[in-house]
């Protein structure tokens, strides 16, 4: 199994073997992790516990992207880590609820998914399950991955935090992280529904700085959204906690919105 290879304890970080349905540590306390009933393991610290998304954003996530809505993007994603990837390992670092992490593994690559939050990653697992695609998930934080010094060929990180010591440590020699989230523009058409006065999202502030950059693009393509995916896209975002009752109430007069995503992507190579 490669992803034994690549797991280390949390705990000590000792190498990993699994054994029936227990991940076991090859250190002396032999500390042990049993794989959950829906598939995943779970190797984030006690102090971390009950972390990450809630249910409900964890709902509206599955409910928007299984239908295909955010397709061109994942598309993309897994299109450059085939041009730019020299291995097959590959880690999606704030998976959420897996859903890119399984469209990588559907495209060829030895795919691990982390996220903190317990409920994103069990419905990965479960749907990973369903979807025989090979994809592995564990709880645990990605600013302390339980994973070997310099064993993924990729990190990919998505609509995430980029931890990039972190990344640095456990990519190989000449590695790569691939990163995207909001462009400028980005849900501008859901913004003029909510707010008076929209503003464009700011450029983010923790792009890599000890890696090499080697590529970044805009993509952006437009989604004709009815009502159910609406609210679902409303309550994926942070809009969902900072919006008025009269943004509120006119989002929730719109049968159907044409809306304008807007993905700024780079890798970066280590």
């Amino acid at each position: 199994m490669w992803w034994t290879e690549i797991l280390r304890c949390p705990v000590c970080g000792a190498a990993t073997v699994k054994e029936n349905n227990s991940l076991f540590c090859a250190g002396a306390r032999r500390h042990c992790f049993d794989f959950s009933a829906d598939g995943y393991v779970n190797l984030a610290a006690a102090k971390a516990a009950g972390g990450g998304d809630d249910a409900t954003l964890i709902a509206a996530r599955t409910a928007f992207l299984s239908a295909g809505h955010y397709a061109p993007f994942a598309a993309r994603v897994a299109e450059l880590l085939g041009i730019y990837t020299a291995g097959k390992t590959v880690l999606d670092a704030g998976c959420g609820e897996g859903y890119y992490t399984r469209f990588i593994a559907k495209a060829g690559f030895d795919t691990l998914g982390i996220d903190l939050s317990k409920r994103g990653i069990r419905a990965a697992a479960r749907a990973a399950t369903r979807e025989q695609n090979g994809a592995i998930f564990a709880v645990a934080g990605i600013y302390s991955l339980p994973v070997a010094d310099a064993s993924l060929d990729a990190v990919v990180s998505l609509f995430a935090p980029v931890a990039e010591a972190e990344f640095l440590r456990v990519l190989k020699p000449g590695g790569i992280l691939l990163m995207a989230g909001a462009g400028r523009r980005h849900l501008h058409a859901l913004k003029r529904v909510l707010y008076d006065t929209p503003r464009d999202n700011e450029a983010r502030a923790d792009l890599p700085v000890r890696m090499q950059e080697l590529f970044s693009e805009t993509l952006s393509f437009s989604m004709t959204l009815d009502k159910g995916a609406i609210e679902a896209l409303f309550a994926m975002t942070p809009y969902y906690y900072r919006t008025s009752r009269e943004g509120r109430e006119r989002l929730a007069a719109l049968t159907e919105l044409v809306c304008e995503a807007e993905m700024d992507i780079g890798i970066y190579q280590k």
